[in-house]
């Protein structure tokens, strides 16, 4: 093997992880075709409620809404029981997955740019993203984690958490009743009329 060779093929070994199958790409790709999903349905969507109810399930596919519901509430979610968790895990589905169908304007479409991913942790990749809608430029981070593939387990929008957001709110309802009080507050959300 000639100098040029072995020199070409040492360059060569940091940019490995960078190809397709590395776990950081296998990351982003799922993100991409998140997004796609997302966009596709939102495009052909003609309703507010048809744009909720097609939504649901592409959201729940490449997010993971249990994980968000335990960071979420925080530290008492270990006093909750498994029916709680239950019924909190899918009040806070519901409530995210509203919460962020009320973002769209039926018609417009995002540009959405993504930037290298990198690693956070083993089997922990966030994607930073610049989104520009309705004239107005976000910097978005999705935090993604590996749990039956890659999915989506927080949001950061311009430096702020969603998870960190939700936790200070719901941390706050468990500290003044447990988890009854939790569960209380996500239904008077999800019941909040739009």
């Amino acid at each position: 093997m000639t100098l040029r060779c072995l020199l070409a093929l040492f360059l060569a070994v940091p940019f490995l992880p960078a190809l397709a199958g590395s776990p950081i790409a296998d990351a982003q790709q799922r993100l991409h075709s998140a997004v796609d999903e997302v966009l596709a349905v939102a495009d052909s969507a003609k309703t507010r409620g048809a744009l909720v109810e097609r939504l649901g399930p592409v959201l729940q596919k490449h997010i993971s809404f249990a994980v968000m519901t335990r960071r979420a509430v925080g530290p008492g979610w270990r006093q909750f029981t498994p029916e709680q968790q239950n019924k909190a895990a899918s009040l806070f589905t519901t409530l995210i997955i509203r919460s962020y169908s009320n973002k769209f304007t039926i018609g417009e479409h995002p540009v959405i740019n993504f930037q290298t991913a990198t690693s956070s942790g083993a089997g922990k990749v966030e994607v930073p993203t610049t989104l520009v809608y309705q004239g107005n430029r976000y910097s978005v981070v999705y935090r993604m984690e590996q749990e039956e593939g890659w999915r989506i387990t927080d949001v950061v929008i311009e430096g702020v958490s969603m998870i960190a957001n939700y936790r200070a709110q719901l941390d706050a309802e468990f500290k003044k009743g447990g988890a009854e009080t939790v569960i209380s507050s996500l239904t008077s959300s999800v019941a909040r009329p739009q």
